[in-house]
């Protein structure tokens, strides 16, 4: 998967992790079912996006900052902050994934907890407490 393709996955998986559920608990457990899926692969993408990253990186340090550290003695601080302004992308991707990542994660945790709210109120009102 190259970057764009993976913006536009994460794209649709934030959009995803945007919508609020119901407490209808037929609809928390759809959104569990659909949370699975989406932890792994959004996790799969972030790996992906990291190995671009490390793969401009290297890229950049072979054709930019070797060739400038040479001219001009660049001290190491300089050289990363420059290595990260040429990959600020690529960074921001890795970043953007990782929330996603994170953000499933707490969703699916979040709709168990509420699926055992549901079903504990339903077990309440039947016994009549």
């Amino acid at each position: 998967m190259d970057a764009k393709t993976l913006k536009e996955r994460a794209d649709e998986i934030q959009f995803f992790l945007t919508i609020n559920p119901s407490s209808e608990p037929e609809e928390i457990k759809e959104r569990i079912f659909n949370l699975m899926p989406y932890i792994a692969l959004s996790g799969e993408m972030l790996a992906t996006a990291k190995k671009l990253l490390r793969a401009k990186k290297t890229d950049q340090i072979n054709q930019t900052i070797i060739k400038i550290a040479k001219e001009s003695c660049l001290s190491a601080s300089v050289q990363n902050a420059l290595l990260d302004s040429i990959c600020s992308e690529e960074s921001y991707l890795v970043d953007y994934l990782e929330r996603i990542n994170r953000t499933a994660t707490h969703q699916l945790d979040a709709c168990r907890s509420l699926l055992s709210y549901e079903k504990e109120g339903l077990r309440l009102n039947k016994t009549g407490y």
